[in-house]
């Protein structure tokens, strides 16, 4: 189904998506959660369309498979919360399979279920140690981008023996592919970007951006911010880091800390609405913040007026280097081919519904062929890396691992640098991911 079309069998509506309704007594009601739960469930177990998605799917279907009823009637609550564990909310359900979301009379909403039960049990219970660490990504971002901090957490991560005292102590897999910190940061390696040009508005666009770095992007992987200027300013759009940001709080929402949500929108839809009063569009260099901003704030506060402002203001990358396309206003003569590129196309992006547009620019390079996998990686920012998870989100992944072997291409690529490094872990041969505004730039000759 085109990603232009998001429209349902049977349905001549595109899916809406009401808010979520977080501050009410009935969200945090246990028993009138269970009872939501049980509903969609059968619905789902009726239905089956979104089988080969995540994991939670066929454990649900397994386990009423396997019960004494043939029912959902015939498991017990620990199941329940299994399939809760094993949904990272990556929103395909509802945006590429389910027929019965809203507007249909049965209005089911897979991943904000979901979303309410962790909610409902990280304020009863909490989170474990590893798990808070994990989602503290500004805390330990900083910590490890100190100079010397970083060489040693580089080098523990690159090693067998500090992979399994992390096993052991946090409980990360030993074979999950970890990040490296930088402590030059997106942010110091920016700073001196200037602030002042005009920029030229074609297409719904202002033709200047204000950058939100991201906390991964800023350390680690600042260079995609620079591989971002580079073609954005060569495009003569001139580009500004926002004033200040902290994470988007997509990590404390996939844990059900909605508290920490809320303080981290206090932290940065101000200084993101201030920008584009001034006149700059919004670009987030990672899918799931841009998410972040665009879809998933607007439903946990859509009394805010600011929020709705920057969600329109915000873009990907690629969907506003297509849009100035579209007005006529980017730059087609490059200086060499790309050749055969594997293009993984990240869930988070994929639910933004704006189409293939990294493929699509990426295409205007004269003799190159990109190939785009619309498949999961089976990462999640935190799932991929928890040793009870990790085996789980390789065998998600596989299908791409395959895809991109059986390519044999000369790049491969994904908008989320997470997604691209466990699909290149699991290629085994050395292969490592680029970002498609990395190869952009390659092609352009900067």
């Amino acid at each position: 189904m085109s990603l232009d079309t998001p429209r349902r069998e049977g349905s001549l509506e595109a899916p809406t998506r009401h808010p979520v309704a977080w501050k009410s007594t009935d969200f945090w009601d246990e028993e009138k959660l269970f009872a939501e739960m049980e509903r969609v469930f059968d619905i789902c177990h009726g239905c089956r369309r979104c089988f080969s998605l995540c994991n939670s799917f066929p454990l649900l279907f397994d386990a009423v498979d396997e019960s004494d009823t043939g029912e959902v009637d015939g498991i017990g609550r620990e199941v329940y919360w299994q399939v809760v564990d094993h949904c990272y909310l990556c929103d395909m359900c509802y945006m590429s399979k389910c027929p019965y979301v809203p507007p249909h009379e049965w209005n089911v909403d897979f991943p904000h279920l979901m979303l309410r039960a962790k909610a409902v049990r990280f304020r009863k219970d909490g989170a474990s140690r590893r798990d808070r660490i994990l989602t503290s990504t500004d805390a330990v971002g900083k910590l490890a981008g100190i100079p010397v901090v970083a060489e040693v957490v580089n080098a523990v991560n690159a090693s067998s023996g500090g992979r399994k005292l992390l096993e052991s102590v946090l409980g990360v897999h030993r074979d999950a592919p970890l990040p490296k910190y930088h402590s030059r940061s997106m942010r110091s390696r920016l700073k001196n970007q200037p602030t002042a040009r005009a920029g030229e508005p074609v297409a719904g666009t202002q033709g200047r951006v204000a950058l939100f770095a991201t906390c991964y992007g800023n350390r680690n992987v600042p260079e995609v911010g620079e591989d971002l200027v580079k073609v954005f300013e060569h495009n003569g759009i001139p580009v500004k880091l926002v004033e200040k940001e902290q994470c988007c709080g997509m990590p404390k929402m996939e844990l059900g800390d909605l508290e920490a949500v809320e303080r981290s929108m206090e932290a940065n839809i101000p200084a993101l609405a201030r920008a584009v009063d001034e006149g700059w569009d919004l670009v987030a260099p990672v899918p799931s913040c841009a998410l972040m901003f665009k879809q998933e704030l607007p439903l946990l506060f859509p009394e805010r007026e600011d929020v709705k402002k920057v969600a329109a203001a915000m873009f990907d990358p690629f969907e506003y280097l297509a849009l100035r396309h579209k007005g006529g206003k980017l730059k087609t003569e490059f200086a060499q081919p790309l050749g055969k590129v594997s293009y993984q196309v990240p869930c988070h992006l994929r639910v933004q519904n704006i189409g293939l547009k990294t493929r699509d620019i990426l295409s205007l390079v004269p003799d190159t062929k990109v190939e785009a996998i619309e498949r999961c990686s089976g990462h999640d920012g935190t799932y991929a890396v928890k040793k009870e998870f990790h085996e789980t989100s390789i065998k998600i992944a596989r299908p791409v691992v395959n895809k991109v072997k059986g390519a044999a291409p000369d790049h491969f690529v994904s908008d989320c640098p997470m997604a691209g490094d466990q699909i290149a872990h699991g290629l085994q041969d050395g292969t490592h991911a680029k970002h498609p505004m990395t190869l952009l730039r390659m092609a352009y000759g900067l």
